[in-house]
C-alpha cells in the first residue's frame, strides 16, 4: 500500500480480442467562428485591413470607411482622400476610395494593415484592385510595400493604365526584406482624380498555394490536429445580431467585390473573403467532412432590442430554398444551377456534403420550432441523405436543454448539438453522463465545450472529458473544442485553442491534448477493466466556518450594509463588523459604522470582500445591498472552503441582464440554476438572502424566493481510462488521465495479444496552474517506449499508450 492507503499498482485490463462498440468515425473535429479576428487578421490571408472601404460604426463604434487609411502627401505635395457611394462597383460592395491629386506624384493612400503588415524577404505578393479614373491624367499608380517610417522601400510595382471603367489591375511584388510591421501604399503618378476599390496584398505562399487563401502556418496547425469534421461558421455568427445580420451563404461565394460584407456579432467585420467556398475547399484539403451551420430562420435571442424573431412568412419559401440549395451547391452535379456556380469557381466535383447544421444555442419558442420545422421537412423530403443537426441551447440542463431533446425526438432528429463551456471539475464530475444515453434516440454532437482555462488543469480534465466521449463514441458522434483562434490585442473570448499574432502561432496545453486523442482515433472501443484505481471522493464531515463574500460585477461600484448569519429556520445575528472583513479584490471604503462601499469600476468578473463568518453546513446570509455605478450587479458568496471554491449567486449578470446561482471549483464558475433574465436598478436599495441548508440553496430577492436548488455532484472521475482498436493498422490504444497529485504505477494487461508487443507512449505533464496564451506553452507531449507493460502514470497527466503486435505476430 501507498502512503496514501490506495494499492501500489493499478491494474489496467484490456480486451483486445472482443468485438467491442464501434466509435463514430467522426468523433473529433475543430469548430471555426469569426470571433477574436479569427478569420479577417487570421486565417485569411489577406494583409490590407478594410480593403473595400465597408468599416463603419455597425462594425465598431468609432470605425468609418477610412478606417485603417490614411491620406499620404509626400515632398509637398497635396491631395485629398474620401469616401463615396454613387455607381460603386457593385451593389453589395457600395464604398470606394477616392483619391484626389494636384499635383503629378506623391500623394496617395496609405494602408496599416491587421497590426502592421508583415513580410518576408524572398516572398511574392499579389497586388490587386479596382479602379477607374474620374478626371485628369492619373492613369497609373505605384504599388509599394515599405517601411512604418516610411524610410525603407521593401517591394514596389507600378499599375495601369487606369481608364473610365472600372477595371480590376494586378501585378506581384517580391520583398527584398523581412518586416513585420511593414505598410502597403498606392500613389498616384499623375494629377487627377482615381476610384479605387478591393485593394489586396495578398502572399502567394498561402495553405496548399490557394488563390485567395488561408494563413499558411495558421491553416497547417489546425490540420495538424487531423480533425474529422470542420464546423462552420459558428456559433453566434451564424444566427447574428438580429436577422439582417444572419449569415447567408449564398452572400459569400462568387467574385469578392460581389460579397456582401457585413457587421461581425463579435463588434468588428466580415468582409466575406473567408466564405463558403473557402472553407469548403480547406475542408478538402485538410480531410475534414465540412460541418456548415445555417441559422434557423432566426435571430440570436439575445438580439439588441428585439431579442429572438424569425423571418417572416413571406421570406420563408425563399429561406427554405436558400438552404436546399446549399445541399445543391455544394453535392449536385456541375450543370445543375447551383452546382455550376460551385464548377465555375473551380471545383467542379461535388464536395461530398453530409452534415449540416440548423441553428446555434437557441431558445426553443414556437417560432423556432415552426421555422426549424419547415427546414427539416424540406431537407427530409428532398436530400434524405443529409444528416440533419439540431440545437439544444447554450448549456448541458435547464428548460431549453430540455425543450430540445423532446423536440429532437419529436422531430426524430439524429443529432442534436450540445455546448458545455465548464469548470475542470464539473467535466471530472460528469465523465459518466454519456452512459445511459438512449442508444436508440439522437445521437450527441458537443458542438461547443471547453473548460474556461488554458491552464495544466483544465487541459488534463478535457483529456478524462475527451475519454468519456470516446468511451461511448456510439452515441457520442461529434465533438469540437471551441473557440479555435484567438489574435493578440483582439480577444472577445478566453481561452481558446490556438493564440496567434502576425508572426507567431501558440498552441496551447488544450490544443495537445485534442492533438494526442484525434492523431490517436480508434474505430472500436474496447473493454476496459481498472483495478485499483485512485479514489478522486472529496472528504466527508468537514467542519468549522465558511467564508461569505460581498461584492459587485464587472465594472460596478455598490454598497452594503446589515449583513446578518445565523440558522436557516432561526434568529440571525449580526454579522462580524467590517473591519473583520479582507478585501480579495477591488476598492473598498467604510461609510459609517455599518456600511461599506466599493468604489473601483474594474474590469474583472466579481470583486470580492470575505470573512470566515458562516458556521456549516446550515446557516442563512443576508444583507442589503445598493448598486451605485456601472454596468452589472452584485455577486455574493457563501459555503467558502478555501480561496476560488466557494458558491456565489450573481444578480444583474452578463452586462445587467442575467440572476443565477454558481459554484466556483478552482476560480471557474459553473451555473447551478438558470440563468434568468433579470437585472438590478442603480439606486435601489435590496434585500438580498441566502440559505444554505446541507446541498440545498435557496435565494430570496425582497422576501420573493428565486432559486431552490440542490447542488449535488457526483464524484469525480479523477484516473479516466479508455482503450480503442485502430482496425487499420490493428493497434490497441489506451488512453489514460491522471488528474492526482501522485504518479500512479499501471501494470497493462492485453487480453488476448499473444505476441510480442511494442508499446509507444506519448505523454504530457503539466503543473495544474502552469497556463499557456500568448507564447510557448510550458509542456509539451514527450514521445518515448515502455520496455515492459508496467509503467508510472505521473500526477496531473495525459498518456497514450500504443500498442502494437511484432512484425510476423499478427
Amino acid at each position: 500500500m501507498s502512503a496514501s492507503g490506495r494499492p501500489v499498482e493499478t491494474v489496467v485490463e484490456v480486451n483486445t480480442q472482443g468485438s467491442g462498440t464501434p466509435i463514430s468515425p467522426d468523433l473529433f473535429g475543430v469548430f471555426f467562428e469569426d470571433l477574436n479576428y479569427a478569420a479577417d487578421g487570421g486565417l485569411y490571408a489577406e494583409l490590407v485591413q478594410n480593403r473595400s472601404f465597408e468599416y463603419g460604426p455597425a462594425d465598431h463604434h468609432d470605425w468609418h470607411p477610412l478606417t485603417a487609411w490614411e491620406l499620404l502627401e509626400r515632398d509637398g505635395a497635396a491631395g485629398s482622400l474620401t469616401v463615396r457611394d454613387d455607381d460603386p462597383l457593385h451593389p453589395d460592395n457600395p464604398h470606394y476610395a477616392v483619391l484626389t491629386t494636384t499635383t503629378s506624384v506623391g500623394v496617395g493612400l496609405r494602408n496599416e494593415g491587421f497590426d502592421g503588415i508583415p513580410v518576408q524577404a524572398g516572398e511574392s505578393y499579389d497586388v490587386s484592385f479596382f479602379a477607374r479614373l474620374a478626371a485628369g491624367t492619373a492613369d497609373r499608380l505605384l504599388a509599394r510595400v515599405e517601411s512604418r517610417d516610411g524610410e525603407r522601400i521593401h517591394g514596389q510595382a507600378e499599375l495601369g493604365p487606369i481608364d473610365a471603367s472600372w477595371q480590376r489591375h494586378t501585378a506581384v511584388i517580391t520583398c527584398t526584406t523581412t518586416d513585420p510591421d511593414a505598410r502597403f501604399t498606392l500613389t498616384a503618378t499623375g494629377a487627377g482624380t482615381v476610384h479605387l476599390d478591393l485593394v489586396s496584398l495578398f502572399p502567394q505562399a498561402t495553405f496548399k498555394g490557394r488563390p485567395n487563401g488561408l494563413r499558411a502556418d495558421l491553416a497547417q496547425a489546425i490540420a495538424d490536429l487531423k480533425p474529422k469534421f470542420l464546423r462552420f461558421p459558428g456559433g453566434c455568427l451564424a444566427h447574428g445580431q438580429g436577422l439582417g445580420n444572419m449569415y447567408r451563404w449564398p452572400e459569400t461565394i462568387g467574385p469578392l467585390h460581389e460579397r456582401r460584407q457585413q457587421p461581425n456579432i463579435w463588434h468588428y467585420h466580415q468582409s466575406m473573403g473567408l466564405g463558403y467556398y473557402e472553407y469548403f475547399q480547406f475542408c478538402e484539403d485538410i480531410g475534414a467532412k465540412p460541418l456548415p451551420v445555417v441559422p434557423a430562420a432566426v435571430c440570436c435571442q439575445n438580439s439588441e432590442g428585439t431579442g429572438q424573431v424569425g423571418l417572416p412568412e413571406g421570406e420563408m419559401p425563399a429561406y427554405v430554398d436558400e438552404v436546399l440549395a446549399l445541399v445543391e451547391w455544394a453535392n449536385g452535379p456541375a450543370d445543375s444551377p447551383w452546382g455550376a456556380l460551385r464548377a465555375a469557381a473551380g471545383h467542379p466535383e461535388p464536395f461530398g456534403l453530409q452534415y449540416l447544421g440548423v441553428g446555434n444555442e437557441d431558445t426553443l419558442t414556437d417560432t423556432f420550432r415552426d421555422r426549424f420545422a419547415r427546414i427539416h421537412d424540406a431537407l427530409r423530403e428532398r436530400h434524405p441523405e443529409i444528416t440533419v443537426v439540431g440545437t439544444l441551447g447554450p448549456t448541458t440542463f435547464g428548460e431549453d436543454w430540455e425543450k430540445g431533446w423532446a423536440f429532437a425526438c419529436e422531430r426524430g432528429l439524429p443529432v442534436v448539438d450540445e455546448h458545455a463551456y465548464k469548470s475542470p471539475r464539473w467535466m471530472l464530475e460528469n465523465t459518466r453522463r454519456f452512459d445511459t444515453m438512449d442508444r436508440e434516440g439522437p445521437h450527441l454532437y458537443i458542438g461547443e465545450y471547453g473548460s474556461w482555462r488554458n491552464d495544466g488543469r483544465s487541459a488534463v480534465a478535457e483529456a478524462a472529458y475527451m475519454i468519456a466521449m470516446e468511451r461511448n463514441g456510439d452515441v457520442v458522434r461529434l465533438a469540437s473544442y471551441a473557440p479555435l483562434l484567438a489574435k493578440r490585442g483582439h480577444t472577445q473570448w478566453l481561452p481558446d485553442l490556438i493564440y496567434f499574432d502576425n508572426t507567431h502561432i501558440w498552441p496551447t496545453l488544450n490544443y495537445h491534448v485534442q492533438r494526442m486523442h484525434s492523431v490517436n482515433w480508434g474505430d472500436t472501443a474496447l473493454p476496459v477493466t481498472v483495478s485499483g484505481a485512485p479514489d478522486g471522493r472529496p472528504p466527508v464531515g468537514r467542519t468549522g466556518r465558511y467564508t461569505v463574500n460581498l461584492g459587485t460585477g464587472s465594472e460596478t461600484s455598490a454598497e452594503f450594509t446589515n449583513v446578518f448569519l445565523g440558522p436557516p429556520d432561526g434568529e440571525s445575528v449580526l454579522g462580524p463588523g467590517f473591519g473583520a472583513w479582507h478585501a480579495e479584490s477591488g476598492t473598498w471604503e467604510l461609510a459609517g459604522v455599518d456600511r461599506i462601499r466599493q468604489t473601483a469600476a474594474n474590469d474583472t468578473d466579481a470583486v470580492l470582500l470575505s470573512a470566515d463568518a458562516a458556521p456549516g453546513p446550515s446557516y442563512a446570509f443576508s444583507v442589503r445591498a445598493r448598486k451605485l455605478d456601472g454596468t452589472e450587479g452584485f455577486v455574493l458568496g457563501f459555503g467558502g472552503t478555501s480561496p476560488g471554491n466557494r458558491c456565489q449567486w450573481t444578480l444583474g449578470g452578463w452586462g445587467n441582464r442575467s440572476t443565477l446561482l454558481q459554484r466556483v471549483d478552482d476560480g471557474v464558475a459553473d451555473d447551478l440554476s438558470e440563468r434568468l433574465p433579470v437585472g438590478i436598478e442603480t439606486g435601489r436599495w435590496y434585500d438580498l438572502r441566502i440559505e444554505v441548508d446541507g446541498r440545498r440553496i435557496r435565494c430570496y430577492r425582497d422576501g420573493e424566493l428565486v432559486h431552490d436548488v440542490e447542488d449535488v455532484r457526483p464524484d469525480p472521475e479523477v484516473f479516466a481510462v479508455s482503450s480503442v482498436r485502430d482496425s487499420a493498422s490493428g493497434d490497441v490504444i489506451v488512453k489514460i488521465a491522471n488528474t492526482m497529485t501522485e504518479p500512479v504505477p499501471v501494470r497493462l494487461r492485453l487480453t488476448g495479444f499473444d505476441g510480442d508487443t511494442v508499446i509507444t507512449r506519448t505523454t504530457l505533464t503539466v503543473p495544474p496552474d502552469a497556463t499557456s496564451r500568448f507564447g510557448p506553452a510550458p509542456a509539451v507531449p514527450v514521445n518515448g517506449r515502455l520496455s515492459g507493460t508496467v509503467c508510472d502514470v505521473p500526477p496531473h497527466s495525459f498518456t497514450v499508450l500504443r500498442t502494437c503486435v511484432a512484425p510476423g505476430q499478427r
